[in-house]
């Protein structure tokens, strides 16, 4: 299988876009080599703005390149960029409906090493809470360049988070990607399984050791957070016997509550594999921490078993 890294491939489809449109401009706070704008910064240096340790000052200006006609990416951490600049998000870009990019790189448990302050467990909760936001989770490098290429397309503010490790690819190149469209990635009918991120694989994972059980898992991309189309997630779990989400981040506010509140009047059995309310720590390694939080293929079999119960 396949693997890509999916700050590389951001890095890279931001470079190209940029080529093709030169309203296309970033922004970025001291992480530029591990964001991958720096990509952008060595072909277009006039178009890149560092903007040092300062996610607060970062979002203000990139408000300011988007009211003059820029489209602009705003760049750090996941943890950051969703976490430190709250107040201007909310009431710079969302309030006006500003055409900013907001990139939250290293999502989730993915920055192993350096623990609880640089892991980004609550960003799509936050996201999701504020009006005129649209948030976006990538499943592979597949589905990240689509996504890039579809916030540069659409006029309003985006939130994308990207993983930091390599993810096998999972999506289809082939088939399009549209904003807000959950995507059916292995038909199944015992279990459906809505996952997001990196989770879309340990799901598929999950299906195929399941199988072998004459278990049937329907697997389901949950690229967009928000909006989410919830005729489409209901007709996905129509004709099952139970739903399991899955995400690599916490189990409040993220894509257990989307999902749950979507089926709420669904006589099914529900279980969500998430992190249970509590911050990450540093680790070996990423499969570790994965394994310690309970965000495995093993966990999305267990739950799957438990809903069919």
């Amino acid at each position: 299988m396949n693997k890509q890294n999916c700050r590389k491939v951001y890095g890279e489809t931001l470079v190209e876009l940029a080529r093709q449109d030169e309203r296309i401009v970033a922004l970025d706070a001291d992480l530029s080599k591990s964001t991958m704008t720096r990509l952008l910064q060595q072909e277009f240096p006039d178009r890149f703005f560092e903007m040092g340790i300062g996610e607060q000052n970062m979002i203000s200006t990139a408000v300011g390149l988007a009211l003059s006609g820029k489209i602009a990416f705003a760049n750090s951490f996941a943890v950051f960029a969703a976490g430190r600049p709250y107040d201007q998000i909310r009431v710079s870009v969302c309030i006006g409906k500003v055409n900013v990019k907001i990139i939250g790189s290293s999502c989730g448990i993915s920055d192993f090493g350096d623990g609880a302050t640089h892991q980004s467990i609550e960003d799509i909760a936050i996201m999701r809470a504020i009006p005129n936001m649209t948030v976006l989770s990538p499943a592979d490098g597949i589905e990240t360049k689509k996504m890039v290429k579809a916030a540069v397309e659409y006029k309003g503010p985006v939130y994308i988070r990207i993983n930091r490790n390599e993810m096998p690819d999972v999506t289809d190149e082939n088939e399009p990607f549209e904003i807000g469209k959950p995507c059916l990635i292995r038909d199944g009918s015992d279990v459906t399984v809505f996952a997001t991120g990196y989770m879309v694989y340990k799901a598929l994972m999950a299906a195929e050791q399941l199988q072998k059980e004459g278990i049937s898992l329907r697997v389901i991309n949950v690229s967009t957070l928000k909006p989410i189309d919830e005729d489409a997630i209901k007709k996905l779990a129509d004709g099952v016997k139970g739903i399991v989400t899955a995400e690599e981040h916490s189990i409040i506010g993220g894509l257990a509550s989307a999902v749950t509140f979507i089926l709420r009047s669904v006589p099914l059995p529900i279980e969500a594999v998430a992190i249970k309310d509590t911050f990450g720590q540093s680790a070996l390694d990423y499969e570790q921490l994965l394994e310690h939080y309970g965000l495995t293929d093993t966990a999305i079999i267990k739950a799957a078993k438990n809903v069919l119960k």
